[in-house]
């Protein structure tokens, strides 16, 4: 998924040195939050754009002519020319109390452009970059100076946009301020700003009131008792007596017949603390009739007292009805409740939103809205999985205040396991998965990643990712588990991981987002990311759409449609408008029975307005649309659109019953809100135990010389490089945030932690600076840092796909110096330069938090066994090469992989295991075992008689074909014999590849064959 979006705001914060706020009996002084009469920018004052070019430049030159300004006056000069997003902020060090003021100002010298012109400040949170934003506009009318004086009264929430982590409340407290931003056109120009205040004196706030809940859900014959939460601003203790009046209000139930009403008065005295609650009572009846949800409003005022935000509610359950009874099918639970709702119902199940968008929690009723998510780094204020459950059933008790209680159907980007919870399990990227080659530890990926989503409240996860990626430049290259559709077809089991642990799983992108061409992009300044795959349907077939049509046999219940386009000769066309491929493959030949989620904003991308992206996107197939701001103007949109008859209602009625359905089998009906059983589960041991399985796996060893690893437990090592001692550069992207960071960013093992495990004597130098005498061996850690979707695409901003400058002076010192082992921490191969003096190259892709699964094949605890998903190239000009390509010559061929156990030891477990299967399993077994006589094989347990060997398993290959019994595990048992001899001799690499995409294709015997061809 895409997530375009403004930056982190405390990213690029600085350590700036402001006066303490004064205090309240002052406040009819304006306070000067910043101004300009430094030489240069003031710290804490940074630019921010969507790529660079958008990003202004901000310079401070001399204002004397501002009005009523001083002689030696300064101010801020911002020269912009804006592409998609770009602007300035000011973030603080601590926060700023600004509650006794008015207001916020600011002087603009402007150039009379007309053009609008949004200004924000950032109010609560852990810090700037998780503070709930709160906007306003002025129009730049006037050319020369003005002041822009608005009072906080003025501010409303920031609808489009809010950073992951920032308070939902709605309320601008103003206790705890952050700073503020201005948000520039698109357009280029430049303005000049000066003297950023808060003014005038506030007038008396008043006590808010709240209740505990802001929905009661109740049966009828029920009672609710409701709390009334007095807060102070400040916090300070109530200054007099307080009487809170309490009324039930006129909702759609019926006062004595569905509740009893009641009215009455809570007593708070002078004196009582902040955050004191007194309760009251409401009684709901029984009057003898099947019926949707009724609701009861509460109505809370008082002298000196501020209502809640949006008004509380009690809900009496919907009951009796058809849909609700949890033992009929689902499809007649789908006819039925399809049959009640409304047009507008049916608009709402059709649209998601973004969580932070939500201008109100309430919008979720009004709008009836199907779904929420998080995008990349959206999260709650406390990132915890209690903090998530919390989130999300307050969302959910939101959807049962409708009349029917649809409930949502929260989504997350749960990519290489719950990647967006501070201290969730965190996996290897796909990248890594594929490097195992074992389907099962996949599914048990997503068995461990199922348990933790849920257990936060989150049932629906897009993923996985089964696109093949065919260009090591494309910056989503780690998503994919390889570069060969029957590998990428292997790694489906992941659906399984999910959907039987209760999580909707999700096969994205569809289709052909991996064969983007280098330099077809239109979006920003990508290079490949969102471009055009040109292709004909036969290649398209072969290569992008299978790993889709074995996620449809899985059962998989959603699939999301690439922002890329397909141009099979007559021009590119977007996914998001391909009904071809939506509806006349996926949803017919294809048999997919689930239901088509847009991705983020991509309907946006298709050409004309948007009522006809609306209706174009719609009509192709699409099911459910990822707005994920403008949740309002879909909705009204293709509300008017089906009205008009531009959108049939049979199309609405089909993607409302896919949705429907994918609620009910998921049991939300029953249980919407968050199982906590398993909170405590969420990073436990037990998950991190098969994630560090699952690291120690993808480990891919590319050169061996002399044997060097496993390592001598207890030798005296050198490390060094830049990403041995980094959890975020080893979790990659899509960790915590989109893009993922640097740094400690959540809890884990780095490699360097777990290497000191295993070894007392460790020295480590990042930059290789120690001294160098002494030591056994090196380990080099080295690689790439965050990145995510098209940012990380090579020729974007200068990247490329080479080590860094600083790691190869590492590698140069350390391999020059001593014998070493280099790990590359990637999320793709890299251009390595000249491996002579390096004796073991081991490719560890993006392993996760459990960097104790790297330590483990690096020390002998486990063997290595992983083998390339992507071919390594020899040098950039080579991308792309693919398995398969005509012109073959790469450093390492796809399927490369040594292994550090003995071969004989691995054929006889292997001839062990089928001995007890079926005929053809016990028939293989019996063709080994001549093979496994000790004179057949040399002391190290590599193969001597290679003829009889290879003889042997080749025959056991064409048995195993028929087997009913056997498993990819053990085939690939079998088969690694004999790439073992092929490896050895090193010849004929493209038969090597070749080989490794017909043993995940299942032909055994074809790949044991070309094997032996490669050895001779």
């Amino acid at each position: 998924m895409f997530r375009a979006r403004p930056p982190s705001w405390a990213a690029l914060a600085l350590v700036a040195s402001l006066a303490v706020v004064p205090p309240a009996q002052a406040a009819a002084e304006p306070h000067t939050v910043t101004d300009f009469e430094s030489d240069g920018v003031p710290q804490g004052v940074y630019a921010w754009g969507n790529d660079a070019p958008s990003t202004p430049t901000l310079t401070v030159q001399p204002a004397q002519d501002r009005p009523d300004a001083p002689a030696a006056n300064r101010a801020l000069k911002a020269v912009y020319a804006v592409g998609q997003w770009g602007g300035w902020s000011h973030d603080l060090p601590a926060t700023q109390d600004w509650s006794p003021y008015e207001g916020f100002s600011f002087w603009v010298n402007g150039t009379g452009s007309g053009q609008k012109i949004f200004f924000e400040i950032k109010d609560g949170g852990a810090g700037a970059g998780a503070s709930e934003l709160f906007e306003s506009a002025f129009t730049d009318d006037t050319a020369g100076w003005r002041q822009i004086r608005t009072p906080f009264s003025g501010f409303t929430r920031r609808a489009d946009y809010q950073p992951g982590g920032a308070p939902t409340d709605g309320e601008l407290d103003l206790t705890a301020m952050w700073g503020y931003s201005m948000r520039l056109p698109a357009a280029s120009g430049t303005l000049l700003w000066d003297d950023v205040q808060v003014y005038g004196s506030a007038p008396p706030r008043p006590v808010r009131l709240s209740t505990g809940r802001p929905v009661y859900t109740v049966d009828e014959k029920g009672a609710v008792q409701v709390g009334v939460t007095v807060t102070t601003t400040g916090g300070a203790p109530l200054p007099a007596d307080l009487t809170v009046e309490y009324a039930t209000g006129t909702g759609t139930a019926t006062p004595g017949e569905d509740y009893t009403p009641a009215r009455g008065t809570l007593t708070f005295p002078a004196g009582t603390a902040s955050g004191a609650t007194r309760t009251f009572t409401v009684r709901t009846l029984a009057d003898g009739q099947n019926e949707v949800a009724e609701t009861i409003p509460l109505v809370l005022s008082g002298t000196g007292t501020r209502p809640p935000a949006e008004q509380p509610i009690i809900v009496i359950n919907a009951h009796g009805l058809p849909y609700l009874d949890a033992r009929r099918p689902v499809r007649q639970r789908v006819a039925d409740l399809l049959a009640r709702m409304t047009t507008e119902e049916k608009v709402g199940q059709m649209t998601q939103a973004e969580r932070g968008a939500l201008t109100k929690q309430s919008d979720i009723a009004a709008y009836a809205l199907s779904s929420l998510l998080s995008g990349g780094g959206s999260t709650p204020a406390v990132n915890t999985p209690a903090g998530w459950a919390d989130m999300i059933d307050a969302f959910q008790a939101r959807a049962l205040q409708t009349r029917l209680q649809i409930p949502l159907i929260y989504g997350v980007d749960a990519v290489h396991g719950h990647n967006n919870v501070v201290g969730a399990t965190i996996f290897p990227h796909n990248v890594g998965m594929g490097a195992t080659r074992d389907p099962e530890l996949v599914r048990q990926e997503g068995r461990v990643t199922a348990r933790e989503v849920r257990a936060t409240g989150v049932p629906w996860d897009f993923a996985p990712c089964l696109c093949v990626s065919r260009d090591d430049r494309w910056g989503r290259a780690y998503e994919s588990f390889g570069e060969d559709p029957a590998l990428v077809s292997r790694m489906a089991t992941i659906v399984d991981g999910l959907q039987d642990n209760g999580v909707l799983a999700t096969a994205k992108h569809y289709a052909g987002d991996g064969g983007t061409a280098y330099g077809s992009s239109t979006t920003g300044d990508y290079t490949i990311d969102q471009g055009v795959t040109r292709t004909t349907r036969a290649e398209l077939e072969a290569v992008h759409l299978a790993p889709f049509a074995e996620a449809v046999r899985r059962g998989v219940g959603s699939v999301m449609p690439s922002f890329s386009s397909v141009d099979f000769g007559d021009g590119p066309l977007k996914m998001h408008a391909h009904k071809e491929l939506i509806t006349d493959v996926l949803k017919g030949r294809l048999g997919f029975e689930g239901f088509v989620i847009s991705d983020w904003q991509a309907i946006d991308q298709l050409p004309g307005d948007y009522a006809s992206d609306v209706r174009t996107s719609v009509n192709a197939g699409l099911d459910m649309i990822m707005v994920p701001y403008a949740y309002p103007a879909f909705f009204t949109t293709l509300k008017g659109e089906v009205e008009a008859g531009r959108v049939p209602m049979a199309r609405i009625d089909d993607a409302v019953s896919r949705i429907l359905t994918q609620k009910f089998r998921l049991g939300l009906f029953e249980h919407p809100y968050a199982d906590r059983s398993g909170i405590a589960d969420v990073g436990s041991a037990a998950h991190r135990a098969v994630a560090r399985t699952a690291a120690a796996r993808s480990q891919v060893l590319l050169k061996n010389d002399g044997g060097l690893l496993p390592l001598r437990p207890g030798a005296k090592l050198y490390v060094a490089g830049s990403n041995a001692d980094d959890i975020g550069n080893q979790t990659g992207g899509w960790t915590v945030t989109w893009q993922g960071s640097s740094g400690p960013i959540t809890p884990g093992t780095t490699i360097l932690e777990a290497i000191r495990a295993r070894t007392p004597s460790v020295t480590y130098s990042a930059d290789a600076s120690a001294p160098l005498a002494g030591h056994d061996a090196g380990v080099v850690v080295v690689g790439e840092k965050p990145y995510a979707e098209g940012v990380g695409d090579v020729g974007r901003a200068g990247r490329t796909p080479a080590l860094s400058a600083a790691d190869r002076t590492a590698v140069d010192r350390v391999c020059a110096a001593m014998r070493c082992a280099v790990l590359v921490v990637s999320g793709r191969p890299l251009e390595l330069g000249d491996l002579t003096g390096v004796e073991a190259v081991v490719a560890s892709w993006l392993p996760g938090t459990e960097g104790a699964g790297v330590a483990d094949p690096l020390f002998g605890a486990v063997a290595y066994t992983g083998r390339l998903p992507f071919t390594w190239f020899r040098t950039a000009a080579q991308v792309p090469v693919n398995v398969g390509d005509a012109v073959y010559d790469p450093l390492y061929p796809y399927g490369w992989g040594l292994r550090t156990d003995r071969a004989r030891d691995r054929l006889k477990a292997a001839r062990d295991t089928l001995a007890r299967g079926d005929g053809p399993s016990r028939a293989a077994a019996a063709a080994l075992t001549p093979a496994l006589r000790e004179r057949a094989w040399n002391a190290d347990g590599s193969v001597r008689d290679t003829r009889a060997v290879l003889a042997a398993v080749a025959t056991a290959a064409s048995l195993l074909e028929r087997s009913r019994t056997d498993t990819q595990a053990v085939d690939d048992a079998v088969v690694s014999v004999a790439r073992d001899v092929a490896q050895t001799v090193g010849r004929r690499f493209d038969l090597q590849a070749a080989a490794d995409h017909e043993l995940a294709s299942g032909r055994l015997r074809e790949a044991v064959d070309l094997l032996a061809r490669a050895a001779r």
